[in-house]
């Protein structure tokens, strides 16, 4: 190892490249450790018309599950981006699809740099159907309201998604699901739940999940 190259943790690489995704986005929301299938997206950005997996393998990681997690991403995100040290820079083409992009992490002179050795391409594995799967009844309540659909109150949750998905144009839907995930307020949406919980005859649900959930998100708005 060179005398000026740092072994670089997950820890140490989150907030600098989240400034960085600021900087270079603009508009955009930051959600960290979230669950997908059968993984954990080190942090989900929302921008107001995509969403993007950012998986980060630093310098102390391996390969050994990205496989797995790449198939995850791919059924949920717009684009993914996978973040590595330097370590891994030669050879992360590798181990992702070609539509990935690739971000290599550097240190010099107690630095952190950033260098794009890929643009992300749009995924062609992800589908709104995935997507929508994310938001809570409240939040599907809004999107019928905003695009006047029938309030489906006696149907299942998964009823109402395939309605939505049948009646709302993909290029209409796609900024709505972002703008809910944008402005989602971890602190309030357990409350938003319940009240339509009582209001439909149904049982409330814990809040501990929104407190943890909370914890987790970052956001930052230009």
């Amino acid at each position: 190892m060179k005398e000026n190259e740092h072994v670089l943790h997950d820890a140490d690489i989150r907030e600098p490249l989240f400034d960085f995704l600021e900087e270079k986005y603009g508009t955009m929301r930051i959600l960290e450790e979230k669950n997908i299938g059968d993984s954990r997206a080190d942090a989900v950005m929302v921008t107001p018309s995509a969403l993007y997996g950012i998986e980060i393998k630093s310098d102390a990681d391996t390969y050994a599950r990205l496989a797995r997690q790449v198939k995850d991403y791919d059924a949920w995100y717009d684009f993914n981006w996978l973040v590595v040290g330097s370590t891994h820079a030669a050879s992360a083409k590798d181990h992702v699809p070609w539509y990935w992009g690739i971000l290599s992490v550097e240190i010099w002179q107690d630095r952190m740099d950033f260098y794009v050795v890929r643009e992300p391409e749009a995924n062609p594995e992800c589908t709104l159907q995935k997507q929508i799967q994310v938001l809570w009844r409240p939040e599907l309540v809004k999107i019928q309201e905003a695009c006047q659909l029938p309030a489906y109150k006696e149907k299942s949750k998964a009823f109402v998604q395939e309605r939505i998905l049948e009646k709302v144009k993909p290029e209409v839907l796609k900024p709505l699901l972002c703008e809910i995930l944008m402005d989602r307020d971890y602190t309030l949406i357990f409350d938003e739940i319940n009240a339509w919980r009582k209001a439909n005859g149904k049982h409330k649900r814990r809040r501990k999940s929104a407190k943890k959930a909370s914890q987790r998100q970052r956001k930052t708005l230009k």
